[in-house]
């Protein structure tokens, strides 16, 4: 079965736009129509994505750099009044910003790291999703996409500890916006060709792995209005899917 989709005037902010999976996926949602804000830390880096998306010929995005270590509630109000003064409205929020932090044992992790990697990787999350969540309740539908991962075991310390709260939050936000516009569900990428996956993994061969253009476009797929014509695991009122969704995406 192939699935075809659009992102025809779509407007979208893609969190961890600097490299990897995000920036893939705001290459594959520009190049679907979608005009994308690219959220980062690195300002250079957005400023070379801004450039290979305009030289592509496609929408004009922005650029939006903030750093999740040090976001504040204010910070995202900021953001959203932005785009709302910009746009009017959201068509969707790609969760993908993360850090690994340190593989440790948790008698051993460091309580300052432990404290950087749950505020980069689940109270920003949520900072900047509550800030979203008015953009998103519009007439048409929209989405919101977390990138998750499933790593409940030795050493994975905060990393583990927050992709498994940012889940349960997921979960909580599906169930809350059943009855709107908001389609809410996650993406677990899998093993990913990215340098993320590198720092985990270092003596891996990276020519096994999924490529971050292939993941992009599940989440492109999922970010747009025909994410609700298939099925995956559903969980608590949202769904999950995975990288290997793609071998049915067009």
């Amino acid at each position: 079965m192939q699935l075809a989709y659009t992102l025809k005037d779509k407007t979208i902010l893609i969190t961890g736009a600097s490299d990897g999976i995000g920036k893939a996926t705001a290459i594959e949602c520009a190049k679907n129509g979608a005009t994308v804000i690219l959220h980062g830390k690195t300002q250079p880096k957005l400023e070379l994505l801004y450039d290979e998306i305009v030289q592509a010929g496609y929408s004009e995005p922005l650029i939006y750099p903030l750093d999740f270590e040090k976001i504040t509630p204010d910070d995202c109000d900021t953001l959203t009044k932005a785009l709302h003064s910009e746009f009017g409205k959201l068509d969707g929020l790609f969760n993908n910003a993360g850090w690994l932090g340190a593989s440790s044992p948790v008698q051993q992790y460091d309580s300052k790291l432990w404290h950087r990697v749950m505020q980069i990787n689940l109270n920003a999350q949520f900072m900047l999703t509550k800030a979203c969540l008015p953009l998103l309740n519009h007439e048409s539908q929209s989405s919101v996409v977390f990138t998750l991962d499933d790593k409940n075991t030795a050493y994975w310390g905060a990393y583990g500890v927050s992709k498994a709260g940012l889940k349960s939050f997921m979960e909580i936000l599906a169930d809350e916006v059943e009855n709107t516009s908001i389609n809410v569900c996650g993406l677990i990428p899998g093993s990913v060709r990215t340098s993320f996956r590198t720092r985990a993994f270092p003596a891996e061969n990276p020519q096994n792995l999924t490529t971050p253009e292939e993941v992009a476009k599940v989440a492109a797929f999922l970010l747009s209005s025909e994410n609700k014509t298939i099925n995956n695991e559903a969980s608590h009122g949202a769904t999950l899917y995975y990288s290997n969704l793609v071998d049915s995406i067009n």
